[in-house]
């Protein structure tokens, strides 16, 4: 026997002591052979009130007289959790508490299951991408150096070289002491010398010359 139960035994059989809760309840004397005194101390009445209510003084007596010693303690338990959940629920009892649990359980396995098929799901998918990397090697990067320390291949953008800004002042200074243009289409041409007519030769016929 447990060394607590026979504790409690001996403190309910003890003279002066107080009742049990069972005695308490059913308001009799309770002795040193009381058989609900080591499984209904006297600070928990409302225990015993409820597995009274439920299932009867009689049954509950039944019930222990029929078990062995050892095995009296968890039946006790057992009626006790019974009534307490058949006075919160009085048309389902326990069962509604014990359904409730159930469909935690298999709401928790469904998860379960999509998770541990998610996690085989994602090793199968690294397991393809890395096998896959070391097949098929990628190539190194055409702007990157080579191992060897040798001339890289890889040619600068060009830049345009930038002209400085200019200062408005210096522009307009400029702009004012520069030459007009003069158009070459609109240039006028010299006007063009005549070239001189030699006078006409004379028509007379040249006289003989006198002998």
């Amino acid at each position: 026997m447990h060394p607590y139960r026979r504790l409690r035994m001996v403190m309910a059989s003890a003279p002066g002591t107080s009742a049990c809760a069972a005695c308490r309840v059913l308001r009799r004397k309770c002795t040193a052979q009381c058989l609900f005194a080591p499984y209904f101390p006297p600070d928990q009445p409302q225990k015993f009130a409820h597995v009274h209510k439920v299932f009867g003084v009689a049954n509950v007596t039944k019930m222990l007289h029929e078990l062995p010693p050892p095995h009296r303690e968890d039946c006790v338990n057992s009626l006790a959790y019974e009534a307490d959940a058949r006075v919160q629920d009085p048309v389902y009892g326990c069962v509604g508490a014990i359904s409730v649990l159930q469909q935690q359980v298999a709401h928790l396995q469904t998860q379960l299951a999509l998770a541990t098929s998610e996690i085989a799901r994602l090793r199968e998918t690294f397991a393809i991408a890395a096998a896959a990397s070391t097949t098929n090697p990628s190539p190194p990067p055409s702007n990157s150096a080579p191992a060897n320390g040798g001339p890289s291949l890889f040619l600068a953008p060009l830049q345009t070289p930038r002209s400085p800004p200019q200062d408005p002042d210096n522009t307009l200074s400029a702009d004012l002491n520069r030459p007009p243009s003069i158009d070459p289409q609109n240039q006028e041409s010299p006007p063009r010398q005549q070239p001189q007519q030699s006078p006409p030769a004379s028509c007379e016929t040249p006289r003989p010359a006198s002998s």
